[in-house]
């Protein structure tokens, strides 16, 4: 991957993690002809699990003839998809086949699932352990990759979306084992470059597949992270948090590169969440700077959470009855039968504009890091304080 990509994850505005189920292609079309407009080159999209994988052994493909219909909008547009497998987690829900669960009624879970059109109290079966399901994935990969082949529109297939938060392996060989298998399975029909979507819960703690274990197998590392769900950021709408676990995730990962592939803010109304209130300003600012960070810190690209907020005919459905944040993270809002632009789009076009004029560190500075690598996970967090202390002193913040 050349350059650096402007990117956006996807879901449309009146559908949300439903999408594929009532699939509307002239949606997707008037979507993205709006976020080519608005300056982006590339647009992440989620497999959600049960809509491409029914059963272990079958795979839908219906949901697979509209990825493609995606994949040939996209291109008709000269904009490159991320495509996600195993959706899996998102925004604070498990969605999993019915086939990948475990009826446990007590089991007491720290995310929801919903599996077949309802919440579930069930243990979902761990792929790293159980051979069926490992099979099964192995499987996804394997068709989806051969079905789109190499198709122009996709910058590379991402093998999960915080993983972690659905299920950890026992061990490293174990997720390496993963790892190994997964991508062989699309190396097998697809030349296209593979990436993981990992999360700053993944170097916070030592959930066995991290940045070192993913540099083993992927071409490029990612890194998803939030001020708002980060406890040691100054303040909510603190930018340097980002570059700071962009570049721990390459310096664990033995300087392997990195895409910033999740970051944003959501409009949050007074007393709606536990979370501060932040105004449509305060989040534009926040884009803005973070943006000209991450391109200045030499990432190679970055993806901002997310395309729209949802329609209020979704607000009582998961995850939007629940986590409320989650409604008001879009760069555009539904109004009067469309979609309206927020402030951060234009600062996404201004960014775009002037971005060959901005500077770009050819080589970063790991100097402020004083932790050995080797004893990092020995205490992940107490380090990761201490060495957000140390970036800041080294870069004039503190």
């Amino acid at each position: 991957m050349d350059g650096f990509n402007l990117g956006i994850n996807y879901f449309p505005s009146s559908k949300a993690m439903y999408w594929w189920k009532s699939f509307d292609l002239n949606e997707v079309k008037a979507d993205f002809n709006r976020i080519q407009g608005a300056g982006f080159d590339s647009v992440r999209i989620f497999l959600i699990w049960e809509d491409f994988q029914p059963a272990p052994k079958s795979v839908s493909y219906g949901s697979m003839e509209n990825l493609k219909a995606v994949a040939d909008v996209a291109l008709s547009l000269d904009i490159r998809l991320i495509i996600t497998l195993y959706t899996g987690h998102m925004s604070g829900v498990n969605w999993i086949p019915e086939w990948a669960l475990e009826d446990r009624p007590e089991c007491n879970l720290r995310f929801r699932t919903y599996s077949n059109g309802k919440i579930r109290n069930a243990k979902i079966r761990n792929w790293y352990e159980e051979e069926e399901i490992l099979a099964a994935q192995e499987f996804l990969a394997y068709e989806v990759a051969r079905f789109l082949g190499d198709h122009e529109a996709i910058l590379a297939w991402d093998i999960g979306n915080e993983n972690s938060n659905c299920t950890v392996p026992s061990s490293k060989d174990k997720a390496l084992t993963w790892l190994e298998r997964i991508t062989a399975a699309i190396r097998k029909v697809s030349k296209k470059p593979i990436t993981i979507g990992l999360h700053a819960e993944d170097i916070e703690e030592d959930r066995k597949l991290g940045p070192a274990e993913a540099a083993m197998f992927c071409d490029f590392l990612c890194m998803h992270g939030y001020p708002i769900y980060v406890d040691y950021s100054v303040k909510a709408t603190d930018a340097f948090i980002l570059p700071f676990l962009g570049l721990v995730t390459k310096w664990l990962g033995g300087g392997k590169e990195v895409f910033f592939e999740e970051f944003g803010l959501p409009n949050i109304p007074a007393g709606l969440s536990r979370f501060v209130s932040l105004s449509e300003e305060e989040t534009a600012a926040f884009i803005s700077e973070s943006l000209e960070l991450l391109y200045n810190f030499g990432f190679i690209g970055a993806m901002i959470w997310c395309y729209s907020d949802y329609c209020t005919t979704l607000w009582d459905k998961p995850p939007f009855d629940d986590a409320l944040h989650e409604r008001h993270f879009g760069l555009w809002y539904p109004f009067g039968g469309g979609l309206s632009e927020k402030k951060a789009v234009q600062k996404v076009r201004e960014f775009r504009s002037k971005i060959s004029q901005l500077s770009r560190k050819s080589k970063e500075s790991f100097d402020w890091i004083d932790v050995e690598r080797e004893k990092f996970y020995e205490a992940p967090k107490t380090y990761l304080r201490h060495l957000y202390d140390n970036f800041r002193s080294f870069y004039g913040l503190s």
